[in-house]
């Protein structure tokens, strides 16, 4: 497995030790070791079932591990053991997530899904939306200021007023990764980005998260299985196989690698 030149530092973003994973008698994480550095793309990939989004439930607090440590750098610089900790815990530390299928409010506004991505950063209490004070009303003015800056980042300015239902596929990708953006992450997850895609949505979709990665000097990492998209944006990448890594390295390291080669059966490594 290839040595990652980022893995020692106290300053990852993301942390992850011998992370496990047991379903009853299954084990489908078995001592994942994964780092995630300052304004990085980070890649984690590997064959359906190799558990990939067992991954993701794990970090972000859905799942609770069988074993290991996770710990995020937050947003203030401090560095904080995750295991246990509740999802919007966890998204308040400075994790953000889309997910593979999508999970938006179909029966909002492409606006006020992106306005409810901020909650977690927002401080009005209930007797501040009763008595309407200053306070209150500037927090909301900057919400909905804020709300309408991420659309136009991710080309939806002209769609604010839709449902996010009536947005085609793309746009509704689009829309979730704004949601996510809302919430001001140090670390963007996006589980399968391009599922569902069509070639010219996913060259769209990587020049998006690249001028996100530029605009907001954050690190992502991303589950996907477009190795064309993977290799364009990944700085390092970690493959699963069964639960268990069984490479890591460079995009260069990753696509020349034996194992890599025969856990997909050398199709899709020509990227």
């Amino acid at each position: 497995m290839g040595s990652n030149p980022l893995d020692q530092t106290m300053s990852d973003i993301l942390e992850v030790n011998n992370l496990t994973m047991d379903f009853g008698g299954l084990r489908a994480l078995d001592n994942v070791n994964i780092r995630v550095a300052p304004k990085k793309t980070v890649a984690l990939i590997g064959p359906n079932g190799a558990g990939k989004t067992t991954f993701f439930n794990c970090i972000t607090g859905i799942y609770a591990p069988t074993g290991g440590a996770l710990y995020l750098l937050s947003n203030d610089g401090n560095r904080h053991r995750i295991n246990g900790l509740k999802p919007n815990k966890i998204t308040q530390l400075g994790m953000a997530r889309t997910f593979q299928n999508i999970r938006l409010f179909n029966n909002m506004t492409a606006m006020e899904n992106v306005m409810i991505g901020q909650h977690c950063r927002t401080s009005t209490g209930v007797w501040g939306a009763i008595l309407r004070d200053r306070k209150t009303i500037t927090e909301e003015n900057n919400v909905v200021k804020n709300a309408y800056h991420l659309l136009e980042q991710v080309d939806l300015s002209k769609r604010a007023n839709m449902l996010a239902k009536h947005l085609p596929y793309g746009e509704q990708r689009r829309l979730e990764i704004a949601r996510a953006l809302a919430t001001h992450p140090q670390l963007l997850l996006l589980d399968e980005p391009a599922a569902g895609m069509n070639p010219q949505e996913t060259i769209s979709l990587v020049s998006l998260i690249q001028k996100i990665q530029h605009i907001y000097h954050i690190s992502v990492l991303i589950i996907e299985h477009d190795m064309k998209l993977v290799m364009q944006l990944s700085d390092y990448i970690y493959v699963l196989d069964y639960g268990r890594l069984i490479a890591s390295g460079t995009p260069e390291i990753i696509k020349k690698h034996p194992q890599v080669i025969q856990a997909y059966l050398g199709e899709a490594i020509d990227a």
